[in-house]
C-alpha cells in the first residue's frame, strides 16, 4: 500500500477540513474554541472513513480514478 503518499495526503487534507468546518461553525454563532472542537473531531471521523474505504478498494484492486493508486484496469473494447 502507498502509506507515504496516503499520509501526505492526509496531513494536508486534515488542516484544510479543520479550516472548512471551523468557518462554518464559528459562522453560525459558536465560540471559537467550540467550533475547533467540532472541526477536529468530524476532520478526522471524515479523514477516518475515507482511509477505511481507500484501504479497503485498494485490497480489491479496484480502481479509483480520483486516488490513482491502482492503474486502470485495461479495457475491453477490441477496437483497432
Amino acid at each position: 500500500m502507498p502509506i507515504k503518499k496516503w499520509l501526505r495526503q492526509y496531513a494536508v487534507a486534515l488542516p484544510v477540513l479543520t479550516g472548512i468546518f471551523t468557518l462554518s461553525q464559528y459562522s453560525k454563532g459558536y465560540t471559537l474554541t467550540d467550533a475547533v472542537e467540532f472541526a477536529l473531531y468530524w476532520a478526522l471521523v471524515t479523514l477516518a472513513i475515507f482511509a477505511v474505504s481507500r484501504a479497503w478498494n485498494f485490497h480489491r484492486h479496484q480502481y479509483c480514478g480520483l486516488c490513482k493508486d491502482l492503474p486502470a484496469a485495461p479495457s475491453d473494447d477490441k477496437s483497432n
